[in-house]
């Protein structure tokens, strides 16, 4: 781009919908108006207009409340039909299970236009469920929450997701951001694109932000119980979920079950996604995450309690599946799960 296209103003297009996150939303608008001229304000310089206007677009023009009951008055209709360079789809509270299946015809017609007619498109966490219901995320990688993972997988399987980096292009006109507070890397990706990486580096100044450079494999949920009826399945669920430390957990399963082991593997797989070996691991480094981060255990401890007797395959298989390493994870969340202890106090001593 050149400078002129870098700082040229425009209107950036912010998608609401009943299920829309409240604070994303408002999050957004309120960094995207401060771009520009809050940093001159506070330092001092010559003020100046930020170069994006944020504008709040619904399926309706009519105020209407969103999720956790968050008010919200759109400025403009998706059957205006109204265009914009930048249009950004915030994130969606979701029932686990649901999908957006016979919801919002117009919308998603509104962003298959505004994708034809050259806007670039970014989401947000679930609000990239909208651009795949719309189809625009078909054979390309993408992104959302990690939770969302299984949603995909079944409703949106053309769409290779990744639940790995904090950003994921899709194309070179579509962006989709990762879980939650992933919006806020979104933003000053977006702010740096279209005003400038000093204007990004301003706002990260200004909001106190920092890259989620780790991305968001530390921050997944290893185990998660799938919904099926497959009652044997559940079963060796149970048993695995207390003795996945003891050794050979895959075979004291077998040989406890009733099925034959390739049954059992087989009907394992269909039903919860994994493999058992890949169950058992993921028991075993969701206990490490804990351990590490509540009991501030060693790695060399964290790796004999949750059943590996060889740390180094333990801290290789950690780093994998978490994207971190033991001692890195332990740095990452041992402040927050101290964070209710008492503040330490200073105190100046008079002469």
């Amino acid at each position: 781009m050149t400078n002129d296209e870098t700082f040229a103003p425009g209107d950036v297009l912010l998608v609401a919908v009943p299920e829309t996150s409240g604070s994303t939303l408002y999050g957004m608008v309120d960094m995207l108006s401060a771009t520009s001229w809050l940093w001159r304000n506070l330092v001092g310089s010559a003020p100046c207009p930020s170069p994006l206007r944020p504008r709040i677009v619904a399926p309706e023009g009519v105020p209407f409340l969103c999720s956790n009951g968050v008010p919200v008055s759109p400025e403009l209709a998706v059957e205006d039909d109204p265009e914009a360079p930048i249009v950004i789809v915030p994130e969606l509270f979701l029932e686990p299970e649901s999908t957006l299946e016979g919801r919002y015809a117009a919308l998603l017609d509104w962003l298959r236009r505004r994708h034809a007619t050259g806007s670039m498109l970014y989401s947000s966490c679930s609000g990239s469920i909208l651009l795949a219901a719309a189809g625009l995320l078909d054979g390309c990688p993408a992104t959302s929450h990690w939770s969302d993972e299984t949603r995909y997988r079944k409703a949106y399987d053309r769409v290779e997701f990744d639940r790995g980096p904090a950003l994921v292009a899709a194309s070179s006109t579509i962006v989709t951001a990762a879980g939650t507070s992933s919006w806020q890397d979104l933003m000053l990706h977006i702010i740096a694109r279209h005003c400038g990486p000093r204007e990004a580096l301003q706002i990260a100044r200004i909001f106190l932000l920092r890259w989620h450079t780790e991305g968001q494999l530390p921050y997944v949920g290893l185990h998660r119980r799938e919904r099926h009826a497959d009652h044997a399945v559940r079963d060796v669920e149970d048993w695995l979920e207390r003795h996945f430390a003891e050794p050979q957990p895959v075979a004291g399963v077998v040989a406890r079950s009733a099925l034959a082991e390739r049954t059992l593997k087989r009907r394992f797989k269909r039903a919860t996604g994994h493999t058992l070996i890949d169950y058992v691991q993921n028991l075993r480094i969701e206990e490490a995450k804990r351990l590490l981060s509540e009991m501030g255990y060693s790695s060399e401890k964290v790796s004999a309690v949750v059943g590996y007797e060889n740390s180094a395959f333990f801290r290789r298989l950690f780093k994998r599946l978490t994207g971190v390493t033991p001692g890195h994870y332990r740095t990452m969340f041992e402040p927050i799960a101290n964070a209710g202890n008492p503040p330490v106090q200073r105190f100046s001593v008079k002469p």
